[in-house]
């Protein structure tokens, strides 16, 4: 969810394995565009969800239950949160392929600078907002503040100013364990098999132990979808390679199971909505087919420029849309009484428009301002 693409070109069938082990060769690079769309899509799934698929904060912008609002697609709606898996497949195909032959202070450099600055100020934001007489909404201190700026709040216990700050959380420990496993030696064919492999053990053996520490660290509910997509990567770069086949399809049988383990319940009237397993998991398989046909070059003809924008609005829009759409919904919804169907798709309409902005003036000139500054050799005295 948070990556721009590197420009790669597709690798085709790969180097010849020997060739490929001997050193961390960069990889070729074109841009995959479909994957820029595909990223725009699982943003999108959800925005629906936090709009129209869940009650409780959004209950209070809609002034009623999204279920009431929306008595057709609030349970289509519902199924919105799984666009976080398909991010993580994504985010597992794309640092395997911006960390392969990059150094580690170049791939700690590209991180920093893509996750941040769109951070940083979509907290100075929603903070604000918050914080305005209307609004009033879960204020935060100025230390709550401060520690949320490191985007470390969680495991040091403050109260998330973004609510999609979970989803980062992981991606930080995903890119900790790649950059040690993986950068930090030179990345391998071998390597990034082995790695994979090891955390699918670490991530099994971690969900029996019931030791938070280890569950923070290998993150079993998140690993197969990490995993699956660095498997897609390698697929990429060759297509017969029958480890990566397996990689992907064991990360697909036990990543469908923690999504279905975390999402499904008995059907029940009182609930908001009642996920079917069998929904659930054509949505977590379509995700890695889709993943895997751009990866194996099928939508080589989907090359539109606009497919690179709406890549490039997908990490703001993500950290902008929940919060500050739950204010532009009541505002719209509630006191200017907009028809909820038209109410949703200006709200959603908004947090594009603001994800621009974002982007045009924050992040085109902070990102390669961070980046150059990360990787710049300190003065010798």
């Amino acid at each position: 969810m948070t990556n721009t693409l590197p420009r790669v070109r597709s690798a085709g069938g790969g180097q010849p394995q020997r060739t490929a082990e001997r050193a961390p060769v960069a990889a070729p690079v074109s841009r995959l565009r479909a994957l820029d769309g595909l990223r725009l899509v699982a943003a999108l799934m959800v925005a629906l969800y936090h709009y129209g698929g869940r009650s409780g904060d959004i209950s209070k912008g809609w002034g009623a239950s999204p279920k009431k609002l929306f008595p057709a697609t609030h349970e289509w709606f519902s199924y919105g949160c799984l666009g976080v898996q398909i991010f993580f497949i994504i985010s597992g195909f794309v640092i395997c392929m911006s960390g392969w032959g990059r150094p580690l202070r170049s791939f700690f450099a590209s991180r920093v600078a893509r996750l941040y600055p769109a951070y940083w100020a979509a907290l100075i934001i929603v903070t604000a907002v918050f914080a305005l007489p209307w609004v009033v909404y879960k204020t935060v201190t100025p230390s709550e503040f401060v520690v949320n700026l490191t985007m470390l709040q969680m495991p040091v216990g403050v109260h998330r100013v973004l609510g999609v700050c979970w989803t980062l959380w992981a991606e930080l420990r995903f890119y900790a364990l790649f950059a040690v496993c993986v950068v930090l030696p030179g990345a391998t064919r071998r390597r990034v098999v082995l790695f994979c492999a090891g955390w699918t053990l670490a991530a099994a053996l971690t969900a029996t132990a019931e030791q938070p520490f280890l569950s923070a660290v290998f993150m079993p509910e998140c690993a197969p979808f990490f995993i699956g997509g660095m498997g897609l990567y390698l697929l990429h770069r060759n297509r017969r390679d029958v480890t990566a086949w397996g990689i992907v399809a064991v990360s697909w049988a036990i990543g469908q199971h923690y999504a279905v383990a975390g999402l499904w319940h008995k059907p029940n009237p009182a609930a908001f909505s009642n996920r079917h397993a069998s929904v659930i998991i054509a949505i977590i398989t379509l995700g890695f087919l889709l993943v895997g046909a751009i990866a194996l070059g099928w939508f080589r003809w989907a090359n539109w420029s606009w497919l690179t924008v709406a890549g490039a609005l997908t990490y703001p829009f993500y950290l902008v849309h929940e919060h500050l759409g739950w204010v532009v919904v009541g505002i719209l919804h509630r006191k200017l009484h907009i028809p909820a169907p038209a109410t949703f798709a200006l709200t959603i309409a908004a947090m594009l428009a603001l994800a621009w902005l974002l982007n045009r003036y924050v992040e085109r000139w902070a990102t390669p301002m961070l980046r150059k500054a990360l990787t710049a050799r300190p003065a010798t005295l």
